[in-house]
């Protein structure tokens, strides 16, 4: 009963339901009614009372829509849109924001076509702020005509909510698919955040790549018409990609799946990556994008950080 009212009060803090007052006081409220139950003397009338709050609770829980139209930060305003004619993908709204800082940007955007007959490589992206235990991990699709577009899951953060990783096991925020230039998406964390970026080569089929890439595409997609909500334990930036990869489920529920900063030791191990007879700390060690301290991301970025990696990820 008590894990079952935190819970409740939780969804109910973290909802998105309007006014805010109405969040708040549903997340007192709950708990409260929950713990009223407690000295009912009747035991059929208490669990009857226990399996009415609990049972209103969950057909809100569930039925609460994830919705495109909100006010959203500025980096999540627009969703990429994709269509396909034959064997091209047109993208538009592909996102090359330039950072002054993390929060200090110009928004830019930019339509470009992509050629499946031209995907030639696949880059496991791995991007630390804080520790080894936790990264942000993506995906960058690149093309023998010198384009890159990186794509990244992420939170779609509204204006009024600052961001919270408690927050994301509740119907907090919408899934949302970063379709961005490797100048936007790795730059930001490589100039501007100065975090510790790791790009691998991942070593697939060129079918299977041509299926990730198209899977992706459709995901993009089918989210401008049918949002989502995102969950760190169930819908996050990795287990995406393994759901996106159609990954066995032993593979999903793999520690270092949850524990997102070991996911490219995980690939590894899969036998996924590029590693020239390296073992995996080495490659990991020769992986690491290095940028000078007053680097700026440049027309040349893409092909800049991969020039001092020891992998060919060219």
């Amino acid at each position: 009963m008590l894990v079952g009212a935190a819970f409740g009060a939780a969804a109910f803090y973290y909802s998105t339901l309007e006014p805010d007052r109405l969040r708040v006081t549903l997340a007192l409220l709950f708990p409260a009614l929950v713990a009223g139950t407690f000295p009912v003397p009747s035991r059929r009338l208490k669990t009857a009372a226990r399996l009415l709050l609990f049972g209103a609770f969950s057909v809100w829980y569930v039925t609460d829509p994830p919705r495109n139209n909100r006010d959203w930060a500025g980096e999540y305003a627009i969703p990429a849109d994709v269509s396909m004619q034959g064997r091209i993908a047109h993208v538009h709204h592909v996102r090359n924001f330039i950072y002054r800082t993390p929060e200090d940007y110009t928004p830019r955007y930019y339509d470009a076509d992509y050629d499946l007959d031209k995907l030639t490589s696949l880059d496991l992206i791995t991007s630390y702020w804080a520790g080894d235990s936790i990264a942000h991990v993506f995906l960058s699709f690149g093309f023998n005509d010198g384009k890159h577009l990186a794509i990244s899951i992420e939170t779609r953060r509204q204006k009024k909510f600052p961001y919270s990783t408690i927050a994301g096991f509740f119907h907090h925020y919408e899934l949302f698919y970063v379709t961005a230039d490797e100048r936007d998406l790795i730059g930001v964390r490589t100039d501007i955040r100065k975090e510790r970026v790791y790009l691998y080569r991942v070593s697939l089929s060129p079918q299977a790549r041509e299926r990730l890439f198209v899977s992706y595409l459709t995901e993009i997609d089918q989210l401008a018409h049918q949002p989502a909500w995102y969950n760190t334990l169930t819908d996050n930036c990795t287990t995406g990609i393994l759901a996106r990869a159609q990954a066995k489920l032993r593979y999903r529920l793999d520690w270092r799946v949850l524990m997102s900063g070991y996911t490219a030791s995980l690939a590894y191990d899969l036998g996924l990556l590029q590693t020239d007879g390296m073992d995996f700390p080495t490659l990991r060690q020769h992986s690491r994008i290095s940028r000078p301290a007053n680097a700026t991301t440049e027309e040349t970025y893409s092909e800049d950080i991969r020039k001092n990696l020891t992998t060919d990820t060219r």
